[in-house]
């Protein structure tokens, strides 16, 4: 039996304008929600990579990485319907950064309903209908100054060589 604790690593992307932040709306076992661009990191992928991808993927917006805003460890448990437990840990890499173009015709991510941009009190108030406790978290220490320079996180070059 396999008992090693594997947390879901998961990257999200921060982005400000006018002080006002992109999130996307989307689907969820539990219904509609708001989240930071954000997905989980793939095989063969650096955690900015990934940050990369999956802003592309929610919003159809290129997005460069300019900071690590944090790394984060969370806990998440849903119901089932069978009266069991999923119980999964996120262990995110946040970053911020600057929004670029829009590519044209790409679709959203599957499951993402909109983007959406709100201020830091439209998040809060909406606290409720946020993926996660981080979606604020992280709002609020960009609002806070807080950045780290992006060589905080390497990624070995056997991660790249990784068989898909």
């Amino acid at each position: 039996m396999d008992t090693r604790w594997k947390p879901s690593v998961t990257v999200a992307a921060i982005i400000e304008r006018e002080g006002r932040f992109l999130l996307v709306e989307e689907e969820t076992p539990e219904g509609l929600r708001l989240n930071n661009p954000a997905g989980h990191l793939d095989p063969g992928e650096s955690p900015i990579q990934g940050c990369i991808r999956e802003a592309l993927e929610e919003t159809a917006h290129e997005f460069l990485p300019t900071h690590l805003l944090g790394i984060y460890l969370s806990r998440f448990q849903r119901k089932l319907p069978d009266d069991q437990v999923q119980d999964i840990t996120y262990l995110r890499f946040a970053f911020a950064g600057r929004l670029g173009k829009e590519v044209a015709g790409r679709a959203l991510d599957q499951g993402i309903v909109r983007t959406v941009w709100m201020s830091p009190e439209e998040i809060e108030a909406q606290s409720n209908r946020c993926r996660s406790p981080l979606v604020l978290r992280c709002v609020n220490d960009y609002l806070r100054g807080q950045r780290y320079p992006l060589e905080l996180v390497q990624t070995d070059p056997s991660v790249q060589q990784f068989g898909v």
